[in-house]
C-alpha cells in the first residue's frame, strides 16, 4: 500500500489541495460556511474543506441563485482561510459570469489563499442542482473551456486547482454527454473532473468512471447517494469525495430544536446541557491567543488588571429572587449585576475577571469570566472567599464585591491612583439608606474641596458610625485596588489571618484593619454618592432607576 502523503507545514494551501487530488489513496473534504465550521471541520481531522456554494447561500439566508454576490463570498472565504491551516476548495458556481468574471474571481482567490475553485457548466444565474435540474440548460462547450482556460492561464500560483463540474447527468443526459464534455474540459486545462448526479444509486457515476478511463482526477459529492459503501468510491478511483452540505444542515436541525424547547418552555433549563457551553465558543473564536498577545504586546497597564468579585452569597434580603441564583446574577435593568460589573471593568479595559462562586454557582455563565469556586461558601465569609482567588492575583488587582453598582469615572479614577493600595469612600454617606453592613472609615483627613486629590489614607474602618468616639469621614464603597507591593501585602495578611480560629467568619474589613495595624498606607479616594449596592427588594428598586440613569 502506497504511504498516505503528509503535508510538511511548508507547502501552500494550493500545493496541499493539488497533493489530495493527485494522490494515491481516496481523500475526502467536509462543507463549511463560516469561519467557526471551517475551524470544526480542521479539528475533526478533514485535510480540506469544501466552501458550498448552498450553505454561503444558507448562512446569508438568501437562495442558492446567485443572490450572494461572489464579492459577499470571496469575504466570508477570507474568514475561513484566516482561522485554519487546511485548504479550501470554492464551490465557485458557473464563475460568477463569463470568462472575465472567471479572471477577477481567481485573482481574488489568490489573494485571500484558497486553494482552488470549482466551476459548473450550468448559465448564469445558476439554481441549486436537486431543484428542477433537469429543467436547467448547460453551457455551450466552448464557453465554458474558455472559462477555464482564462482562469488558468490568470493563476499566479501553478498548484492553485480549477475542478470543471459535470452537471450533464443531473440535467437529464446520458452518461456519453458527461464524457464528452469533461474531455473538452481536461484538454481546457481543468485538474479534475466533479461528476455530479442526483440519482439515489450511484449507478451513472461508476459508469462515467468507466467510461472516462482515469484521463484526470475525478471527484464526487454523494449527496443523493449517500448510503453507498465508501469503499465502493475506493475501488472505482475516486480521487476525492465531498461531504458537501452537512455542516449547515446539522447547525440547522440542532438550532431548530433548541429555539423551539426554549420557545415553549420559556427557560433555558432543558437546554443548557444540550448545547456547546461559552468556553467552547471562546476556545473556537481563539480567545487564548488573544489574552496571549495582549500580555506580550499590549502596553497598557489596565490589560495587566485582574478584577476579582466576590459573589459567593446568596443574599437573602432579596427573598424569592435569590432562590435558584446568587445575588449577583440577580437582574438590574435587564442585566444581571455580575454583567453590569463585567462591563465597567471592559470600558477600562481590564480583560482577567475572576467571579468567586458558590451558592448555585452553575447559573454564573457571565461571557469573558473565570469562575473560581469557594466550597465552604456556606459558613465562611468575604476574606475566605478572596482566599480561594489567590491564584489568579496578578501584580495589579481590583477586588469588587459583587452587588455593587458605580459611576464610570469612580472605578477610573481608582485605577489612576498612585497608592499600592487604596479604596473609594463616599464622603456624602450620611444621605443613603442603609442596608446589609455598611463599612464605616476614619482617614487622615475628612473631606473637603481643599483636599481634592490629596494625600489621604485609612486609619480605621468598622461598622459603627462612632469609631473611638470619632464620627466617621465616610463609608466605604466595596472597591479595592492594589498593585506591585500592594499585592503581595494582601497576599501576607490573608496567610497571618489563616491562622486565626475565626478566619472564616473575617470580611475584607477585618483584613485592611490588619494591614493597618502592621503600619501599612491604605490610600483613600473620596467621592459622593453615585454608586449603590443592593442588598432588599427597595435597594432593587433603587437600582433600575440608577442604572437606567447612566
Amino acid at each position: 500500500m502506497v504511504a498516505k502523503i503528509h503535508f510538511d507545514g511548508r507547502s501552500s494551501k494550493a500545493a496541499q489541495l493539488r497533493q489530495m487530488i493527485t494522490s494515491p489513496e481516496l481523500e475526502f473534504l467536509l462543507e463549511a460556511h463560516n469561519g467557526i465550521s471551517a475551524r470544526i471541520a480542521e479539528e475533526a481531522g478533514f485535510k480540506g474543506i469544501w466552501a458550498s456554494g448552498l450553505a454561503l447561500s444558507a448562512q446569508f439566508g438568501v437562495r442558492d441563485n446567485n443572490e450572494a454576490s461572489w464579492t459577499q463570498v470571496v469575504d466570508m472565504l477570507e474568514f475561513m482561510a484566516d482561522i485554519t491551516h487546511i485548504p479550501i476548495l470554492l464551490d465557485g458556481d458557473t464563475g460568477y459570469g463569463n470568462f472575465n468574471n472567471m479572471r477577477r474571481l481567481v485573482h481574488k482567490l489568490e489573494q485571500r489563499g484558497i486553494a482552488g475553485v470549482c466551476i459548473e457548466d450550468k448559465l448564469f444565474p445558476k439554481t441549486n442542482s436537486f431543484i428542477g435540474g433537469e429543467r436547467q440548460p448547460l453551457a455551450e462547450i466552448d464557453e465554458f473551456c474558455g472559462k477555464i482556460k482564462a482562469g488558468k492561464d490568470c493563476q499566479r500560483d501553478e498548484d492553485f486547482c480549477i475542478i470543471a463540474r459535470v452537471e450533464a447527468l443531473i440535467a437529464g443526459w446520458e452518461v456519453d454527454e458527461a464524457v464528452r464534455r469533461a474531455g473538452a474540459y481536461h484538454e481546457a486545462g481543468a485538474d479534475a473532473i466533479l461528476i455530479h448526479s442526483k440519482r439515489s444509486q450511484p449507478d451513472e457515476i461508476l459508469a462515467f468512471i468507466d467510461r472516462w478511463e482515469n484521463r484526470a482526477p475525478v471527484v464526487i459529492a454523494p449527496t443523493k447517494y449517500y448510503s453507498t459503501p465508501t469503499d465502493v468510491f475506493r475501488r472505482a478511483g475516486v480521487s476525492m469525495v465531498i461531504w458537501a452540505n452537512h455542516q449547515i444542515r446539522s447547525a440547522v436541525q440542532a438550532m431548530q430544536a433548541s429555539a423551539r424547547r426554549i420557545y415553549r418552555d420559556q427557560s433555558l433549563l432543558e437546554v443548557e446541557d444540550t448545547i456547546a457551553p461559552m468556553d467552547e465558543i471562546f476556545r473556537l473564536q481563539g480567545a487564548e491567543e488573544l489574552r496571549a498577545a495582549e500580555r506580550r504586546y499590549s502596553k497598557s497597564p489596565r490589560a495587566e488588571t485582574a478584577a476579582i468579585v466576590l459573589g459567593a452569597t446568596r443574599g437573602k434580603g432579596l427573598g424569592d429572587l435569590t432562590a435558584d441564583r446568587p445575588k449577583m446574577m440577580v437582574n438590574v435593568a435587564g442585566r444581571p449585576l455580575l454583567r453590569r460589573l463585567v462591563d465597567e471593568f471592559r470600558r477600562q479595559r481590564i480583560r482577567r475577571i475572576v467571579a468567586v462562586v458558590g451558592y448555585h454557582s452553575e447559573t454564573v455563565d457571565v461571557p469573558g469570566i473565570n469562575r473560581i469556586e469557594n466550597p465552604a461558601f456556606e459558613t465562611s465569609g468575604e476574606l475566605a472567599s478572596l482566599a480561594c482567588a489567590l491564584p489568579a492575583f496578578t501584580d495589579k488587582l481590583v477586588i469588587c464585591y459583587g452587588d455593587l453598582l458605580f459611576r464610570r469615572y469612580i472605578l477610573q479614577d481608582l485605577l489612576d491612583s498612585d497608592g499600592e493600595l487604596s479604596i473609594v469612600v463616599d464622603a456624602a454617606y450620611e444621605h443613603l439608606p442603609i442596608s446589609g453592613t455598611p463599612d464605616y472609615v476614619v482617614c487622615s483627613r475628612p473631606d473637603d474641596l481643599e483636599i481634592w486629590r490629596k494625600d489621604v489614607s485609612l486609619r480605621r474602618m468598622s461598622n459603627d458610625a462612632m469609631i473611638a468616639g470619632e464620627r466617621a469621614h465616610g463609608r466605604w464603597i466595596g472597591l479595592l485596588h492594589a498593585r506591585g507591593r500592594g499585592v503581595e501585602l494582601l497576599r501576607q495578611a490573608i496567610e497571618e489571618l489563616r491562622s486565626h480560629a475565626r478566619f472564616k467568619d473575617y470580611t475584607l474589613p477585618n483584613m485592611l484593619n490588619h494591614l493597618i495595624d502592621r503600619g501599612h498606607k491604605i490610600q483613600v479616594n473620596y467621592c459622593h454618592g453615585h454608586w449603590l449596592d443592593v442588598n432588599s427588594l427597595h435597594d432593587l428598586e433603587h437600582a433600575d432607576r440608577f442604572a437606567t440613569s447612566d
